[in-house]
């Protein structure tokens, strides 16, 4: 197994022990194969290689009524745009914001992070973002902010999104290492998980 795979294998078994269960829309499966190379995939296989990984349930709070969530290909164009806007691969955009809202433009967090993108209202004002729930300047706030991450932490995707989750002075606390904080030693694997499942399956 060469040395990335192995990093991503040892990522997601943290996410597979740290992380809640999720509903099985939610949850990824896993395999290395002979070649070293892992496989990844979201539903049920009938290759027996495949074992459950870690669920992506979204940080926003459930209020235990339907939530409005919108469809991966509605999306695109709108996740597209803001790829464009910051040199970012739409993969991982489509990756945050899933982990982060399930898609669902009108999810809001505890904590009163908003949209898809899951934007904290000074993050929102940060970048210009008037309406959080309007899904294509949320995914617009949101690409912005990580692309900003990247810059800062350079271009350490595991870096820049520890501070998404859990803001850029935590990681500069920690002297630029992801913060030991249970929600964010499980988001990173499991953001990374799910980047990598979007980009085998483009």
């Amino acid at each position: 197994m060469t040395g990335l795979a192995k990093h991503l294998a040892a990522s997601l078994l943290c996410a597979a022990l740290c992380a809640p269960l999720a509903t099985h829309a939610d949850t990824l499966y896993s395999f290395v194969d002979e070649h070293g190379v892992m496989h990844f995939s979201d539903s049920p296989v009938t290759d027996t290689r495949y074992r459950r990984i870690a669920g992506s349930p979204p940080r926003a709070a459930s209020t235990g009524k339907p939530q409005p969530r919108l469809a991966p290909a509605a999306l695109r164009p709108h996740i597209e745009h803001a790829a464009r806007q910051t040199g970012l691969d739409p993969a991982l955009l489509h990756a945050v914001a899933q982990v982060e809202s399930a898609f669902n433009p009108r999810a809001q967090s505890p904590k009163g992070a908003l949209g898809l993108m899951q934007l904290m209202p000074a993050t929102a004002k940060r970048y210009g973002v008037t309406n959080p729930l309007d899904p294509a300047t949320n995914l617009l706030g949101g690409a912005r902010y990580l692309s900003d991450l990247l810059r800062l932490f350079d271009d350490d995707l595991e870096l820049a999104l520890a501070a998404y989750n859990a803001g850029e002075n935590a990681v500069m606390k920690y002297d630029r290492q992801i913060p030991p904080y249970r929600e964010t030693r499980a988001y990173v694997p499991r953001v990374l998980a799910r980047y990598a499942l979007v980009r085998n399956t483009r």
